[in-house]
């Protein structure tokens, strides 16, 4: 009797082992081989439902040019190296940590700054039958003209899960894209994010230049450095740690499941002084 209780409890362990929930993480490839000229990679492909990241890289004199989509949204998160883009005839300097939306502008213009290598995200986002209905509803401002901002000109605010001594900002609000949101958080341990859960909402974090912390989602941990994307699973318990003198510095990027689910943002307290 003994013997068989010791297998099933074997088993029950494996099987729980199988279906453990992981944290899907990836490195982006921020070296590349020589002569390579431009360079482009899906990153954690099919983990959420209509969006679609990329990431690339360009270098050299010749430059890319991106058309729109009919259907679909885009955002161009750019991370490591100089550059500009030309969106209707207006050229937006491009330096680490800056982002752009196109909106309805037919096709943009990326090039790299000379002797430099431009790496970014683009993050494209299907449109439901609802998001189009949604973006008719939208400030003109936002969804007509290109968004530009570097991430350090966004507007701050304070949040219960994190320490007085962390910058969070808001670098892409709701209302430009419907159900995404995005921002920035920013601190030196030790220090860390509380524990949280958001059923309502899908989630990457894209860790920025020198963050090396550690993330938490229910029993599963992974070490999260600088370039690197990974995705939260959907509904966990999930934190962030730093260690003593180590930065803490990565994007969120919110993909609710409906317009509901924005209800989140609420717990951000935006700061009175920006």
């Amino acid at each position: 009797m003994k013997k068989h209780i010791t297998t099933i409890l074997f088993l029950l362990s494996f099987v729980v082992s199988l279906y453990s929930q992981e944290i899907p993480i990836e490195n982006l490839k921020t070296q590349l081989h020589e002569n390579t000229q431009q360079y482009s990679k899906s990153i954690l492909e099919n983990e959420i439902k209509g969006i679609h990241v990329a990431h690339i890289a360009l270098t050299g004199e010749n430059p890319i040019i991106d058309y729109s989509k009919e259907g679909y949204k885009t955002i161009y998160l750019f991370v490591k190296g100089k550059g500009n883009v030309i969106a209707a005839n207006t050229s937006y300097e491009i330096i680490p940590e800056t982002i752009l939306l196109p909106n309805i502008v037919k096709n943009i213009t990326i090039k790299t700054a000379k002797n430099d290598t431009l790496h970014y995200l683009k993050i494209t986002s299907k449109l439901s039958d609802q998001d189009l209905k949604d973006l008719k509803e939208f400030p003109a401002s936002n969804t007509q003209n290109v968004y530009y901002s570097k991430f350090t000109d966004c507007q701050s605010y304070t949040e219960p899960i994190k320490s007085p001594n962390t910058i969070s900002r808001t670098i892409l609000p709701n209302k430009y894209i419907p159900r995404i949101a995005m921002g920035t958080v920013q601190t030196k341990g030790p220090d860390k994010v509380g524990a949280h859960e958001h059923p309502m909402l899908e989630q990457l974090f894209l860790g920025l230049s020198k963050n090396n912390c550690v993330v938490y989602a229910d029993d599963a941990k992974v070490d999260f450095s600088q370039y690197s994307v990974l995705h939260i699973p959907l509904a966990s318990s999930h934190s962030v740690s730093v260690e003593k003198n180590e930065i803490m510095y990565y994007v969120w990027m919110d993909f609710f499941l409906d317009k509901k689910g924005e209800e989140w943002l609420k717990t951000h307290n935006v700061n009175d002084d920006n």
